[in-house]
């Protein structure tokens, strides 16, 4: 059995280099370790022999078959090897550009963003940004919203376990932290970092704990905007806020500020517009954003003066901005990535 084994693994190894195609593969494979293959034959003469000689004869078989196995398949492997290469043809240069003549593009949100934030630094402001997890403090405190406010239930606000402030807070202890639920934490965040005057927007992404609909979105966007400087005035906040509107949605848009209520601003104001460019919906007053003068509390929680500066703040939803300019009716469409959707926008 020995030299039956030898005879066929010499057969294999000496064999399998000069098969170049995959019938001849098959067609030795087949002879070998098919059926009526010779090693096949080997394998079932194990039954005839003695008890006492079985395992020895199978530890030969199990030691020939692995070496036939191994030259097989590192045929096999070279056959495929040439089969792609050959379908392949000449070899791929890294460096060409894609034959794919389909250009990358930008998501919608991301293009409402750049074009806000471009049309309020023409205004002066500048760009601030700030982490999306926050304690308690910088998302709340520090804004005038004391624990009773509904927005720091937690069937409001995305709360994670209680943990150490960080080092440049301003407060010591435990506290819980949370997922921010605006990017006002970032507005008390410069005005801890840097001295008035600032002007500052603040783009970003925001959660809460909403039911999604057509609406709605646990995840969402907003940019928040903050100026502090010496005799800010209602004046002030009316004109950034109408320059705003009348470059995102023309200059035959309508505002109009109806008063609100905002712990961090005093006095608060809603702002709605009106224009005859937003099609079925041109014929109605849409809320877009919240806004006022901020209020003094916040100035002190801050170390800034109220008797010598005033600011204005205001924030408004990137998703609400961008479906009222492309006439988008659900907010859910902006996170399929259903490429239908996505390249109207290109």
């Amino acid at each position: 059995m020995q030299a039956q084994l030898e005879a066929i693994i010499s057969e294999t190894e000496s064999a399998a280099p000069g098969i170049q195609t995959r019938p001849e593969f098959d067609a030795f494979k087949a002879k070998i370790s098919g059926p009526n293959g010779s090693l096949t034959q080997v394998m079932k003469s194990i039954g005839k022999l003695p008890k006492e000689e079985k395992p020895a004869a199978g530890k030969l078989i199990n030691a020939a078959k692995q070496r036939i196995d191994a030259a097989l398949a590192a045929t096999l492997a070279r056959i495929e090897e040439n089969e792609l290469a050959a379908k392949l043809g000449d070899p791929i240069d890294a460096s060409l550009s894609s034959p794919d003549d389909f250009a990358g593009m930008a998501h919608p949100l991301s293009q409402v963003r750049e074009e806000i934030c471009r049309v309020f630094h023409r205004l002066g402001f500048t760009i601030a940004e700030g982490p999306e997890l926050e304690s308690e403090w910088f998302c709340f405190d520090a804004l005038n919203t004391p624990e009773s406010h509904p927005a720091r239930d937690m069937q409001d606000t995305l709360f994670l376990p209680a943990g150490t402030l960080s080092k440049d807070a301003p407060k010591k202890g435990n506290e819980a932290y949370v997922m921010r639920s605006h990017t006002s934490s970032v507005q008390i965040r410069t005005m801890l970092a840097r001295k008035p005057p600032i002007r500052i927007i603040a783009p970003g992404r925001c959660f809460r704990r909403d039911t999604v609909d057509a609406t709605h979105s646990a995840n969402f966007h907003q940019i928040e905007g903050l100026w502090v400087d010496k005799n800010v005035t209602l004046k002030d906040l009316k004109s950034v806020l109408d320059s705003f509107v009348r470059e995102i949605f023309g200059t035959s848009v309508e505002t109009r500020l109806r008063p609100s209520f905002f712990p961090f601003t005093e006095p608060s104001f809603e702002m709605d517009i009106k224009s005859p460019n937003l099609g079925r919906l041109s014929d109605r007053w849409l809320e877009i954003m919240g806004c006022g003068l901020v209020d003094p509390k916040v100035f002190e929680n801050v170390g800034i003066d109220a008797n010598e500066w005033s600011g204005l703040a205001f924030g408004v939803g990137l998703e609400r901005i961008a479906m009222l300019v492309h006439g988008i009716d659900d907010i859910r469409h902006f996170y399929a990535n259903d490429l239908r959707f996505l390249r109207q926008f290109a």
